[in-house]
């Protein structure tokens, strides 16, 4: 797991085996069974988390106790709750879709990372600046792209979980109707599957 771990900074940065070793003292292995909680709306967690094997996802319910799945975070993704973090309750729910393997990351990581290895302030900075353009992107197509042009980007964006995901968590994170979402696909395999 923390091999996992390693591999995606090395391809991002240059870390070493003991420069490796030396940041990854504080870092905790968890497991998460299928639909366990890690986050609840009112309570502070000030951990991020890297999924090594299973999937998260983070999600509000709104007055109507209508799901609104925010992100999914399948192997080699990032997962935390941004309120948590600066010791503020929380927003959103964060739980396991199937059973997941995490690795627990204390707040101040990526800070005190950053003094042993000064590249980690570069990686920290990229990191924040994609999710900020991830979010952009994300409230662009809720407001804006037909059901298709969303359902056809979360298919780019996350490639491997229309199986492992079920149609109605889908459905809520492109902000349809599963019934939409049904028509969308019967459309898209009509287009794509003429003779």
């Amino acid at each position: 797991m923390f091999q996992q771990l390693k591999d995606y900074l090395q391809k991002r940065i240059t870390v070493t085996d003991e420069q490796f070793e030396l940041i990854s003292r504080d870092i905790k292995v968890k497991v998460i069974e299928k639909n366990q909680l890690l986050v609840a709306p009112g309570e502070i967690n000030s951990k991020g988390y890297f999924v090594t094997e299973g999937l998260l996802r983070c999600y509000s319910i709104d007055s109507k106790a209508k799901v609104n799945i925010i992100q999914f975070a399948p192997e080699n993704w990032w997962m935390s709750e941004r309120n948590s973090l600066f010791n503020e309750p929380s927003d959103f729910y964060i739980d396991a879709v199937e059973r997941t393997t995490v690795l627990q990351i204390p707040k101040n990581y990526f800070d005190d990372a950053a003094k042993n290895i000064p590249c980690f302030a570069d990686l920290n900075y990229t990191m924040l600046n994609n999710s900020i353009r991830f979010m952009q992107k994300r409230i662009n197509m809720l407001l804006s792209a037909t059901a298709e042009e969303r359902y056809l980007d979360f298919i780019k964006l996350y490639p491997n979980l229309t199986l492992r995901v079920p149609q109605w968590m889908i459905a809520s994170y492109l902000g349809i109707t599963p019934e939409s979402l049904s028509r969308v696909r019967k459309d898209l395999a009509h287009k794509h599957f003429k003779v």
